[in-house]
């Protein structure tokens, strides 16, 4: 998922990059651990990690901010210096305050009825609340099309994959995520992601399948 953001990123500004997928096993870790990965992230042992000339880093987040510096056009944060401060507060809550939610459901698929999985789906919802509050006044969350959207897009194709799913209770974020999976970039990524899942019988994304 965190590769993923970047990966998007990446071509919503039209970078031209090489894209390295990394061997994994079929659970849910991280197996065998690519040398690049390991000497680059060496605690955390995770993707992503860039390798642009001498500048080696990793986290998707600082990936970007590397890149949006590098590659400034098309900007993916707002303009104003208090736009970005929000714009970027939004990308962290989405990792580091919703995602942490999905987690938990991930070793809870077989009793989704239990109270730790009520309690994420839960949690979920009321975040899902705060954004459509936001999209009140604005077709994106911090105002222009950013690093926010993408990743909190991602986040929410993995929480309905493992059931914290939108409902109609928030009109205003379904169409929103409509208006994000039809962003080429988010289709050229997320469409062989959710072929790859359903080859394997893995869930896909209930919004993304065919109609």
């Amino acid at each position: 998922m965190f590769g993923a953001k970047v990966q998007i990123a990446a071509l919503e500004k039209g970078i031209d990059f090489e894209l390295i997928m990394v061997p994994f096993t079929k659970g849910d870790a991280y197996e065998p651990k690519h040398p690049d990965v390991l000497r680059i992230n060496p605690v955390k042992q995770q993707v992503p990690v860039l390798i642009d000339g001498e500048v080696e880093l990793f986290d998707s987040t600082q990936i970007f901010e590397y890149l949006e510096d590098r590659y400034p056009t098309p900007a993916l944060w707002p303009e104003g210096i208090a736009e970005r401060a929000r714009a970027r507060q939004l990308e962290q809550k989405s990792d580091e305050v919703f995602f942490p939610n999905v987690i938990r459901l991930f070793g809870l698929q077989h009793d989704m009825q239990s109270a730790p999985a009520v309690a994420a789906c839960a949690a979920c919802a009321r975040y899902y609340d705060e954004m459509e509050g936001l999209l009140a006044t604005r077709d994106c969350l911090a105002g222009t099309y950013s690093f926010a959207d993408i990743a909190f897009y991602m986040a929410c194709i993995f929480a309905d994959r493992k059931g914290a799913r939108m409902t109609q209770a928030t009109p205003r974020l379904l169409a929103w995520r409509s208006r994000m999976g039809e962003r080429p970039a988010a289709r050229t990524v997320v469409e062989p992601m959710m072929r790859f899942l359903a080859s394997e019988g893995r869930d896909v994304a209930s919004f993304l399948m065919p109609r």
